[in-house]
């Protein structure tokens, strides 16, 4: 290992990493440090994302929604299965396994591109200056330089003190995708992303779920009849969501915890096996910056940067969970490609208003761009189309015909401006409408694009037509 580099890296997450990559691939001499360590204390890249977020989430996810189509859906498609159950130690165990692949992966990659990948935590000291520590010690190792620093730390669960983590009783995100059997009764507190998919997860191995959320509105950030649709369906499933139920305290004993929350003044109480807190995430900086770096943190611990991801130290740079804009991977890791860039050759290219969200419960639910209300809000005009996955074949084929495709096109220009979906494989279908969104195309432009059939893809080019009042396979 250097001492010297063209860029460091720190923090080997979904931004971190990509970043580091780029940079190599651009021909600067680069390091990554990260500190994050799998259960034998050797170094495990991916950030929280690969290790205990995005990736594992999904494998039981998915887990969980074949163990459910095995025990509801497959006798409708003539597949008859007796005495199915779920074992859960080889659902974690494929889970884990699945981790140790990626980051290994990851791991190579690094090596591949002739990156320095560095297991210990850092700390910018001054504008180009990082010192390492030893992640079990604390000890400082030395200290490495470059020319720029990108400051990639991530983030983490944040933690209630009214319901501090209490071992495996109550958990944070990670602590829910590692529970050894199916929790009878399981409390969750969010209703977000991460608290909906958790919920999710166990409540189609058949645990009892309870989802507290202390907000008056299901899924504010989403398309109104988006999120009407996605509560209802989810009431459906057995998912017992209470809004506007502000948690006070939890009591865990050995039967369990009990909750005391309040709703409209009223106190209530919820006596369950494990509870899961997921009301969002703050940014890891915890002594990331020395007091004369020269970087800021605003009021919220974010770390502040314009809009090239430039802090107001020399040529240090921070992007992904620990600056502004939504926590997400893929936001994360095309703001490293872009710093990367800019790093390089002075240019590089991040358009915020084409980043797509998606939620990868049963409906999944995917959006990009705004909604009608935004658009109202902000004093605009627009127009819509909606439609239906119970009217495509496709659909009816799979017995997944729940939700529908809405495209919201500027009501002068016919410019899309946003698109919502919720139903099978919504996370898949929303990349179609990045691309568009991304070359600027009219609704018209989509409507007279081919589409497969048959095809889930056809319903997002029926809502295209159904802009205009033109849609083929529906009454308009």
């Amino acid at each position: 290992m250097s001492d010297r580099y063209d860029v460091i890296v720190i923090g080997a997450g979904p931004a971190g990493y990509v970043a580091a990559i780029r940079c190599a691939q651009l021909g600067l001499k680069t390091a990554c440090v990260d500190r994050w360590s799998d259960v034998k204390g050797k170094a495990a890249l991916g950030g929280t994302c690969l290790n205990v977020g995005c990736i594992p989430s999904k494998a039981l996810l998915d887990s969980s929604e074949k163990f459910h189509e095995v025990s509801h859906t497959y006798k409708l498609h003539g597949i008859n299965v007796e005495n199915v159950s779920m074992d859960v130690a080889a659902m974690m165990k494929r889970k884990s396994k699945i981790v140790t692949m990626l980051t290994r992966g990851i791991a190579s990659l690094l090596k591949a591109n002739k990156i320095d990948s560095v297991h210990a935590h850092g700390k910018l000291v001054s504008p180009g200056t990082v010192e390492l520590y030893d992640v079990e010690t604390n000890e400082k190792q030395g200290e490495i330089t470059a020319g720029s620093v990108i400051l990639a730390s991530g983030s983490t669960p944040i933690e209630l003190s009214s319901i501090p983590f209490h071992g495996d009783r109550i958990v944070d995100s990670a602590g829910a995708l590692s529970f050894e059997e199916v929790p009878a009764r399981l409390g969750v507190v969010g209703a977000g992303v991460i608290g909906l998919e958790l919920g999710s997860v166990w409540n189609r191995l058949g645990a009892e779920v309870t989802v507290l959320e202390a907000l008056y509105d299901f899924l504010p950030t989403a398309d109104e009849e988006v999120a009407k649709e996605a509560a209802k369906q989810f009431s459906k499933q057995g998912l017992n969501i209470q809004l506007g139920a502000r948690v006070e305290s939890a009591q865990v004993s050995e039967n369990g915890v009990e909750v005391t929350y309040t709703v409209d003044g009223e106190e209530a109480r919820l006596a369950v096996d494990r509870l899961i807190v997921c009301v969002g995430r703050r940014p890891c900086t915890d002594n990331l910056l020395g007091e004369s770096c020269g970087v800021e943190l605003d009021e919220r611990g974010f770390i502040k940067v314009d809009d090239n991801c430039l802090t107001g130290a020399a040529n240090t740079y921070a992007i992904g969970d620990c600056v502004r804009g939504p926590m997400l991977a893929h936001k994360g890791s095309e703001e490293g490609v872009a710093v990367a860039e800019r790093i390089a050759n002075g240019t590089g290219h991040m358009n915020y208003e084409t980043v797509p969200w998606a939620i990868y419960t049963h409906p999944e639910i995917a959006w990009v761009g705004q909604t009608e209300k935004d658009v109202s809000a902000a004093g605009g005009k627009c127009k819509s189309g909606k439609f239906p996955f119970a009217a495509t074949g496709r659909a009816k084929a799979m017995e997944d015909t729940v939700g529908f495709v809405k495209v919201v096109a500027d009501a002068e220009t016919d410019r899309i401006i946003g698109v919502h979906i919720i139903g099978p494989h919504a996370s898949e279908l929303i990349a179609e409408a990045v691309v568009a969104m991304e070359y600027y195309a009219s609704s018209e432009d989509l409507a007279r694009t081919i589409h497969a059939h048959p095809t889930l893809s056809e319903a997002v080019h029926e809502a295209a037509l159904s802009v205009d009042g033109r849609g083929i396979h529906r009454v308009n």
